[in-house]
């Protein structure tokens, strides 16, 4: 069995690059043309995006208003004004932008303002994945070549996970904070990774976290598996998913790659028994959900929620294959080029809590803190 990190080769601290430094870009009123704008972004990263506006309205900021596929890339989901007489500031924290010029909206989703300035403050650098794991597909058995057991209490192993931070909606208009390093959301405890979502914030809204090795490793073909155990209430969306290590901002989706290995919304479970709902899926360039054409699978598990049960991936060149407790339940090869096939690129591992948003639906008013608990997380190669 290996260490938590035992095949990082040394002077890996030294590839991670420098601290993010300070930046920050501001769009000045009349720089706003019919609520577009346009701002260069010199640094990849994670960004607070602050606006100063007074009025009565309800509105969010588009990037990328002229792609090429006619998406609407929300980056901050919704942001309420409500000061009819002075200017105020609101913000969202943690939108991803990459380095270049982006052609902006304002666009309002009810009511008016008059806006005063949009700034741009960097939080977090975006840090370039130093190692990718790749794996031998010759052989006849699965051998282990790395595993997180999660033994030791205390945060989780900095050499492995790093966090995405923000609130920034993530593309779903997602109800809580991602925070980074806050034992209260994510820890290691009695030999089980625990993220917790709390609600817990001083405006009464959700705290949770979402951990990737981005930054960290970036895994290439083999066998994945992890056991997991979710919560079933309503408002919950618990997932372990990969992504796509090119992912800069909103625009890399879904070039990159994604697939959902685990991904559960508590409305889908029952309270009382725990049975419910669990899906599959894959989203490239090809196939994804907001074309209607996404390849996913779903299945009723009994004590889906309160239970743990093993995931596994098996992934080459031809095809993606995941399994749940030992049973194929997922197939995705559609491998005509990159467009339908990302996956012979690297990508990243992600865990995460979600409250809100998107598929998950509303969040049930007597919930105060959910659990995603994981056991073990274990890469295997052929031998």
């Amino acid at each position: 069995m290996f260490s938590k990190s035992s095949f990082f080769v040394a002077g890996f601290i030294t590839l991670m690059g420098s601290p993010a430094m300070s930046m920050e870009v501001t769009v000045n009123k009349s720089e706003i043309k019919d609520s577009t704008f346009d701002v260069e972004i010199p640094i990849a990263g994670r960004y607070r995006v602050e606006l100063s506006a007074k009025g009565e309205a309800t509105l969010f900021i588009e990037d990328y208003i002229h792609n090429v596929d006619g998406r609407t890339y929300d980056i901050t989901a919704a942001m309420p004004v409500n000061s009819a007489d002075q200017f105020i500031v609101v913000h969202k924290d943690g939108s991803p932008l990459n380095t270049g010029v982006h052609n902006m909206r304002v666009n309002y989703i009810d009511g008016a303002a008059t806006i005063e300035w949009i700034r741009f403050t960097l939080l977090k650098e975006h840090e370039l994945t130093p190692y990718t794991l790749k794996q031998n597909l010759e052989g006849d058995e699965w051998t282990l070549v790395w595993s997180d057991e999660f033994e030791e209490d205390g945060a989780p192993d900095p050499k492995v996970w790093a966090y995405d931070i923000g609130n920034w909606g993530w593309g779903n208009r997602e109800s809580h904070y991602y925070t980074e390093n806050r034992l209260e959301n994510a820890r290691c405890e009695n030999g089980r990774l625990i993220i917790e979502a709390r609600k817990d914030r001083e405006d009464g809204g959700w705290t949770s976290a979402r951990l990737t090795t981005r930054g960290r490793m970036s895994l290439l073909y083999g066998k994945i598996e992890f056991s997991a155990k979710v919560s079933g209430r309503d408002g919950c969306w618990a997932a372990i998913w990969l992504l796509g290590d090119a992912y800069r901002d909103e625009v890399s989706w879904p070039y990159c790659g994604e697939l959902d290995i685990l991904e559960n919304y508590g409305w889908e479970i029952d309270d009382e028994t725990g049975d419910g709902l669990t899906h599959f899926s894959c989203h490239t360039r090809a196939y994804y959900f907001k074309q209607g054409n996404h390849i996913s699978s779903k299945k009723h598990v009994q004590q889906m929620a309160g239970k743990f049960h093993t995931y596994a991936l098996e992934w080459t060149p031809e095809s993606l294959l995941i399994f749940l407790n030992g049973e194929h339940v997922y197939t995705y090869d559609k491998t005509a080029n990159a467009l339908e096939y990302p996956f012979n690129d690297p990508q990243n591992l992600i865990m995460n809590l979600a409250m809100g948003g998107g598929r998950a639906r509303e969040i049930d008013s007597t919930l105060t803190a959910e659990r995603l608990e994981v056991e073990y997380i274990r890469v295997y190669g052929r031998q």
